[in-house]
């Protein structure tokens, strides 16, 4: 049993993913920061969850948890928080769009004291695979950000968040699908944190690959900003 308390706690939420699974895990445990992953299933239909479970059996550092229905990316993360025993906590997604190894970059401001939330962003880095109107949607959402909360961020909506695990579990987040990602902007602003940014890389999928925001999604996000701007 593992009693001491890792630096990072990295939240993966898989739906569907066990053909970058294998890989995906192997970058992040390539990673030389001490560290836990909280895997969570949101009852995926092809082998993710045989594929973390037989993962785990060998390695106590990686957590399964198991959705008994198809709840949501928001759901599976708010279910890894829960779990998180690390000092920081960040956000993985499944697939390889987004580098592990950008986790240094983004842990070592925490780590000294400078900021307490940190967020990689796509705009800053190098990048490929991003679609011409997914890159406007995702200005645009930003833009409205700024100006909701009178900060100064370029990508509200990547996944590398990173923040002081008590920060992100007193958020009390609610969402369970994708305005998770405004939510935990809109709060963590709301309660007075900055945002530190640094650039991280991505190689993002085709529309044939997977799961690319709707134009739908895009309109949820826009309720969800104001929304909790408006209230706590």
């Amino acid at each position: 049993m593992i009693t001491d308390r890792p630096i990072l706690s990295v939240i993966m939420p898989c739906y569907n993913e066990a053909a970058t699974l294998p890989d995906i895990l192997a970058k992040v445990w390539s990673v030389n920061i001490d560290k836990e992953i909280i895997a969570v299933d949101d009852h995926s239909s092809d082998d993710t969850l045989a594929i973390l479970q037989a993962a785990a059996a060998d390695n106590p550092r990686l957590k399964v948890i198991s959705h008994p229905v198809n709840s949501g990316k928001g759901a599976a993360v708010r279910s890894g928080i829960a779990h998180a025993r690390g000092q920081i906590t960040i956000i993985q997604d499944a697939d390889l769009e987004y580098d592990p190894g950008d986790y240094y970059g983004l842990v070592q401001p925490i780590i000294d004291g400078r900021v307490d939330v940190v967020y990689g962003s796509r705009f800053m880095g190098s990048h490929t695979g991003m679609y011409f109107w997914n890159a406007i949607g995702n200005k645009a959402l930003t833009f409205l950000t700024n100006f909701l909360f009178n900060c100064w961020i370029s990508d509200m909506e990547t996944c590398y968040k990173a923040m002081r695990t008590e920060i992100i579990r007193s958020l009390d987040l609610e969402s369970s699908d994708f305005r998770l990602e405004p939510e935990i902007t809109a709060k963590v602003l709301r309660r007075g944190h900055r945002i530190y940014e640094v650039p991280v890389s991505y190689l993002g999928r085709t529309y044939e690959e997977g799961k690319k925001m709707k134009p739908s999604q895009g309109f949820y996000a826009i309720f969800a900003l104001v929304k909790y701007r408006l209230w706590p």
